[in-house]
């Protein structure tokens, strides 16, 4: 008998179809990855599991848990399923946890609810130990600003394994995450499955961590699901045109038509960059860490340089200096020949600009897209008058591939890889001569990816437009780039050309970052080695 079963699930919102006859099961101990692009119905179908559907959405079809309809139950009776018997994993813990409480108390929280337990912080602790924060190592009294990235979602993790679910959801848990944290996160996951023998439900865009993670596979698009069997036996005969073009995105690598290399425009030279931490003693110096240290780097005009290494090791300190938003305490930037700081004029921060990883957080959301492309007018000497400045909005939206009317929609008219597309537009139409891309393509999924990738390959090329890639993803840097540069504690331990650096490294630390990277063929080979 499955431990969950959907049967003909269909959900519409306000008569719009959302979801259409999904039919899916998991069984006891058993892994389902559910794959397909932003809006294909993957997150929808596990809301529907929790029966957290938005208000004015109209539900059919069953969703039986262990035999029972979660879709007779009442809300209350639902609230005792939630957390107790189905556990879920979100992909943001900063917005899943309360800033306003402990670690502690926020796992506590969960067992005092479901459970007449006489000790709920020491369920509490045990829980937190099974995610890998020891209570020893990581005091129950701290709170989530206090924790890096995957420690969050460690304690996102706790709370939805504190009762052992029988199900564990898993939405996109690791898309923010470094690669040695996300194989970390992914290897928690799975043993906590194993350990409880629970179905484990993974939501991802990420084909290599789906073959990496699921015994199953079911692919979405537009609501349904078009295609669905064992992992390595469905990616072999892909009989569906759409997981074969979701293949094919994931392992796509933009064509470039590379013109010969021109002068640097950016040159990092002994960067050092330290901050203040916390006094030890009420009248002591003030200790110091050192989060860039000793850092050189240049990119010449027209070349792509990526910057990779994991979480705290100085990638976006050094990005923050190289833009000119901190200042260094030792070492100097360059930009186009010229010594570039904080105290720089105005005008010459046409010549850097930078694309964030989310661009909705970076955009006004009262202001339309013809105003947001461009605000980096102020920066040009003399200011493009109003004509002018219109026709280059429109002739810059029509370059990243939108079209020149979409200048009068706002941001929240558009799709997240739309929105990227005017983030791009942005930061061109200054005509730039360097771009900062911070993680700017890790939450898309791979065939928007794809395409993003192809445009940025596309402007380079015909702009001389150089990019400074920081990224953890190590696919998207190769197939991006001319050069790498890793950062290990405030230091570049390796730099050099990107198949050379990536084909045959030579600092262990790299190697390290390549080994906890997501491999597909690697995945699909060591399943059927397993089967064989």
């Amino acid at each position: 008998m499955s431990l969950l079963e959907i049967e003909n699930l269909t959900v519409d919102i306000g008569g719009h179809p959302i979801l259409r006859d999904v039919s899916l099961s998991i069984a006891p101990g058993e892994a389902l990855g559910l794959v397909g692009e932003s809006g294909s119905g993957k997150s929808m179908t596990a809301l529907s599991v929790m029966r957290l559907l938005p208000e004015g959405a109209r539900i059919s079809g069953a969703i039986r848990l262990d035999g029972e309809d979660l879709t007779a139950l009442s809300e209350p009776a639902m609230c005792r399923v939630r957390g107790a018997r189905v556990g879920m994993v979100f992909q943001e813990p900063m917005t899943a946890l309360n800033p306003l409480k402990t670690i502690g108390a926020q796992v506590a929280e969960v067992i005092r609810i479901h459970r007449a337990d006489p000790d709920p912080e020491a369920a509490a602790r045990r829980a937190l130990t099974r995610a890998g924060l020891p209570p020893q190592q990581f005091p129950m009294d701290r709170y989530p600003h206090d924790l890096s990235g995957g420690q969050r979602q460690r304690v996102v993790i706790a709370m939805a394994v504190a009762l052992r679910p029988r199900l564990l959801i898993a939405d996109e848990p690791t898309t923010a995450l470094d690669v040695t944290t996300q194989a970390v996160i992914l290897d928690l996951l799975k043993t906590l499955a194993r350990e409880d023998g629970a179905g484990l439900m993974m939501i991802t865009h990420d084909l290599a961590v789906v073959a990496d993670m699921a015994d199953r596979i079911a692919i979405m698009k537009d609501g349904a699901v078009v295609e669905a069997g064992p992992t390595a036996p469905l990616f072999r005969a892909m009989s569906h045109p759409y997981t074969r073009s979701l293949f094919a995105a994931s392992t796509h690598r933009p064509e470039r038509d590379r013109r010969p290399l021109g002068e640097p425009v950016l040159e990092v030279r002994e960067a050092v960059r330290d901050y203040a931490l916390p006094r030890r003693r009420l009248f002591g110096p003030r200790p110091l860490f050192r989060a860039v240290d000793g850092v050189s780097l240049a990119i010449r005009s027209g070349e792509n340089v990526g910057l990779v290494g994991e979480s705290g090791c100085g990638k976006s300190t050094l990005s923050r200096a190289i833009l000119g938003l901190e200042g260094l305490q030792g070492g100097e930037v360059s930009l186009v020949g010229r010594p570039f700081s904080p105290a720089a004029p105005a005008e010459r921060r046409r010549d850097i600009q930078v694309v964030f990883q989310d661009p909705y957080g970076s955009f006004d959301p009262r202001w339309k897209v013809a105003d947001l492309v461009a605000e980096p007018f102020h920066l040009l000497r003399p200011r493009p008058a109003k004509a002018e400045r219109r026709a280059r909005v429109e002739a810059m939206l029509e370059a990243v591939g939108l079209r020149a009317e979409d200048a009068e929609r706002h941001p929240h008219q558009f799709s997240g890889g739309q929105r990227q597309r005017i983030a791009i537009a942005r930061a061109l139409i200054t005509e730039p001569r360097l771009v900062v891309l911070d993680e700017a393509v890790s939450a898309l999924d791979v065939s928007v990816r794809a395409r993003i990738l192809d445009l940025l390959a596309g402007l380079s090329d015909r702009l001389g437009v150089s990019y400074l890639f920081i990224s953890h993803d190590l696919h998207v840097v190769r197939a991006i780039t001319d050069r790498v540069l890793v950062m290990k504690a405030g230091k570049v331990v390796e730099e050099g050309e990107t198949e050379t650096v990536f084909a045959a490294p030579r600092h262990p630390y790299t190697s390290e970052l390549l080994a906890a990277t997501p491999d597909l063929e690697a995945a699909l080979a060591a399943r059927e080695a397993a089967t064989a």
